[in-house]
């Protein structure tokens, strides 16, 4: 998933000059993962009074998408980024676009932080000029009240003289079930206010942030997601935000239909901070780890039958300042490649750890600062460890 601007053509690059000279809308397509391919068709026309198409969800209730998209588009905008000074320096300036929800009568607006920033790590800044375009067509600038690179969030600000805001709410993740249907709305390759519709393919997903840590509890869906879709809500059937489309997952360079959404919930975590500080924070404990499950416990002689097997230890992180150890014996087993040797995790706080990805679920929702008691198998023998958790770093470290 690039989380820079695509650069332009020196072409493309005047093209931008002259029509924002004149005010037209110019789209780049910004991909959370490659770039896809067009789906064009002729113009259509429909029955408005033809019966809207249902689906059932898992509560057993009617899925309306056209109810959902009527109720939830007003609340849908597209954004539009600018890098560079588009005025003095048009052939070294650069674009982003994607969309977004808002969030407040306030006007704040939740979109990805990949879509109105660029850079690596701590380097990353927000875009230059932010424009925000609304279903009514008016199109206004944005302020940036934060990003959390963590969690690929950014929360835009906008003056709400002269607009008609429509807030989406958004729904508790944690509830979300695998099969239920779900609408995307967004602006595929610039196509504003598009929908499309899918059901949920799985929960608690790991996937790719803007640094070198996972976000957790991902919401797979096969509902197409395209370049341009990044930031724009992921709806249930009752009309509330479940996630915002952030990447695809394909060898096409197109939706493949392996899509991924961040979840409401930490969506919910961000914003919050973003609205107190204008930073996130988050805990961080400096391992990284490999899922123990029976077998290969029974092949290293572990005993225990599911954890998180240490692989890595940052010496000065709260970890290694506690003496967790890592592996040093390598190996493969059933065709994957192990760090043995090192100590398991099991639970922390008393809360059991299936696997690695339960770690970072788990630490994740902590705070910087907060002292843990992590349960781990070292040796063959049951320790608990106090570990002092400190503030995740942007870099590209490990754990």
């Amino acid at each position: 998933m690039p989380g820079n601007a695509n650069p332009l053509s020196d072409g493309a690059r005047r093209a931008l000059f002259l029509a924002l000279a004149l005010s037209l809308s110019i789209f780049f397509a910004l991909a959370a993962a490659g770039c896809g391919s067009d789906d064009s068709s002729g113009d259509s026309t429909t029955d408005s009074t033809a019966p809207a198409a249902t689906t059932v969800d898992s509560d057993n209730n009617d899925f309306d998408a056209a109810t959902i998209y009527r109720n939830a588009v007003p609340g849908v905008i597209s954004v539009r980024s600018i890098f560079g000074d588009i005025n003095s320096e048009p052939l070294n300036a650069s674009a982003a676009t994607g969309s977004g929800f808002i969030v407040s009568d306030d006007g704040e607006i939740v979109t990805n932080a990949h879509v109105i920033t660029d850079g690596e790590g701590e380097d990353r800044k927000v875009a230059d000029e932010i424009y925000v375009e609304f279903t009514a067509g008016d199109v206004v600038p944005a302020e940036v009240i934060g990003f959390d690179p963590f969690a690929d969030v950014g929360l835009l600000k906008v003056d709400t003289d002269g607009l008609d805001i429509k807030p989406l709410k958004l729904a508790d993740s944690d509830k979300v079930v695998v099969g239920e249907p779900i609408a995307v709305i967004g602006s595929p390759f610039g196509e504003n206010q598009s929908l499309s519709t899918g059901v949920v393919s799985q929960t608690d997903r790991s996937v790719r942030s803007l640094t070198s840590f996972q976000i957790e509890g991902a919401i797979q869906t096969d509902a197409p997601i395209n370049p341009g879709n990044s930031g724009g809500p992921m709806i249930d059937g009752n009309g509330e935000v479940i996630g915002i489309s952030q990447q695809i997952k394909g060898s096409s360079g197109a939706s493949d239909g392996v899509g991924f959404g961040v979840p409401s919930n930490a969506i919910t975590r961000s914003i919050d901070q973003l609205r107190e500080t204008g930073e996130p924070r988050y805990a961080y404990i400096g391992v990284s780890t490999q899922a123990l499950y029976p077998q290969l416990a029974e092949k290293l002689g572990i005993k225990a039958e599911n954890g998180a097997l240490v692989a890595n230890v940052i010496e000065d992180g709260p970890a290694g300042k506690a003496g967790i150890r890592g592996g040093e014996d390598e190996l493969t087993f059933q065709g994957q490649a192990y760090t043995a040797g090192g100590d398991v995790i099991v639970s922390v706080d008393g809360e059991e750890v299936q696997g690695a990805e339960d770690l970072g679920r788990i630490i994740g929702g902590l705070e910087p600062g907060q002292t843990i008691k992590l349960g781990i198998v070292r040796d063959g023998d049951q320790e608990s460890v106090d570990v002092t958790l400190s503030d995740r770093p942007t870099g590209n470290l490990d754990g």
